[in-house]
């Protein structure tokens, strides 16, 4: 009797799956209900002005986005069953509630908006990089071998504008820089943030006034270019990998995260020069108290309104669907716990301290790849996704094929497959 009690212990367990997610939507709408009166209650008691309604309206929008952003972490973490997979696509979609929160923080209270900001502009840095380590961590289980299959392909050229240099060697080398370009930013973007924080307290910021005599006009440049960069290594990799990525559909889901990232930027930098040339000038402040917070004011509005059609779009791209087993195993507090991990972060810092300069240099270490490391659930960003592979323990359910279909890793075909990649 004793033995059929305990067996069902990890049953009940696991039947935090039917209930974990009507509770979620009780706790929203609970949620709401509170939320919805308090912001009706500031308009009412003050005079409804132009900021106050855009306010209002783009609280509506964030209202709507997190729900659908939340409902596809959660549905992830449901569903954990390939974690290197996974994690990175949780914290990717992490971004639009992260994003829409901040700009509806920052048009409520304009004076603070450069402080909540920084976390917005920290956490584009995050995404750039875990983007990547989604798309090597994918190689490194379907592709044991390849560095050696890139060394056989045809030599890709550098793409405009940057054709005339010489191309990088393929195999190591390639994917090394690739993943160097990508990671330069998630170095930059956080180190401007911080000099624009000391330059603000220090009242030579100036944002949104391009002018050689403040310092936000050439943080606008450093950051526009390595962001070109980063985009300009990513396409390079897609362009070189394209028929081994096909299967996970990367097209859909570096948009996404172009979109939001790089496009967000370049929204700031259009208001700045409408203001520049006057289109938004002191005439027309509304509420707010200078032509500058009427240019942030607007960059957070349509941030909001923005990341609702993101979340949209997340939710198909980075959809759940192909991680679901018929029979899935896992405590209810596993998977949300895994989800805060970040010993693979800790990891790539180390990595690239040890290899950035044999990299750049073009000369990465002999041994490097055969190197006995300490490995989870990732394959580290400066290190070759093929061959630690080898030591690291496939997830659970096998290799991800798209469509909800899986095999165990045991057959090494992959390794002599050439060109080939898997059906969908």
């Amino acid at each position: 009797v004793v033995e059929p009690l305990a067996m069902k212990m990890p049953c009940t367990c696991g039947n935090w799956r039917r209930w974990i997610r009507p509770l979620v939507v009780l706790l929203y709408i609970l949620l709401l209900l509170v939320v919805l009166p308090l912001c009706i209650w500031e308009l009412q008691k003050s005079e409804v002005g132009t900021h106050n309604k855009a306010w209002f309206i783009a609280g509506i929008f964030v209202f709507m986005t997190i729900p659908i952003s939340l409902w596809g972490i959660l549905q992830h973490l449901v569903h954990y069953t390939q974690p290197e997979l996974q994690k990175p696509i949780i914290r990717i979609l992490w971004m639009v509630p992260i994003y829409s929160l901040d700009s509806w923080i920052a048009l409520k209270y304009p004076s603070i908006a450069i402080y909540v900001d920084t976390c917005r502009e920290c956490y584009e840095a995050y995404v750039i990089y875990n983007f990547m380590i989604f798309l090597l961590n994918y190689l490194g289980k379907q592709y044991p071998s390849l560095v050696l299959m890139l060394e056989v392909q045809e030599q890709q050229k550098h793409l405009p504008p940057l054709c005339c240099c010489p191309p990088w060697p393929m195999g190591e080398v390639l994917l090394l820089r690739c993943k160097l370009g990508v990671l330069q930013y998630t170095v930059v973007r956080p180190v401007t943030t911080v000099i624009a924080l000391i330059c603000q307290l220090c009242g030579v910021y100036d944002e949104g006034n391009f002018s050689s005599k403040n310092a936000w006009t050439y943080l606008v440049i450093v950051n526009n270019l390595s962001q070109l960069f980063a985009m300009y290594c990513l396409v390079l990799f897609y362009k070189a990998l394209r028929e081994e990525l096909s299967p996970i559909k990367p097209v859909g889901k570096f948009l996404c995260v172009k979109l939001v990232v790089f496009v967000s930027f370049w929204q700031a930098v259009v208001i700045a020069l409408l203001v520049k040339v006057r289109v938004i000038s002191d005439s027309h402040t509304w509420d707010w108290d200078s032509v500058e917070a009427v240019a942030t004011g607007l960059q957070d509005f349509i941030i909001c309104v923005e990341m609702f059609l993101a979340a949209i779009a997340h939710h198909y791209s980075f959809t759940y669907k192909p991680y679901i087993q018929e029979a899935e195993e896992g405590s209810c507090f596993d998977s949300f716990l895994a989800m805060w991990d970040i010993s693979d972060i800790r990891a790539d810092i180390s990595e690239q301290v040890r290899n950035v300069g044999r990299t750049v240099m073009g000369r990465p270490r002999k041994n490097y790849f055969g190197e006995e490391a300490e490995q989870d659930e990732h394959t580290g960003l400066l290190s070759d996704p093929a061959l630690e592979s080898s030591s690291t323990p496939p997830s659970p359910t096998g290799r991800y094929q798209g469509l909800g279909r899986t095999v165990t890793p045991h057959s090494p075909t992959k390794a002599n497959a050439g060109n080939s990649h898997e059906p969908e």
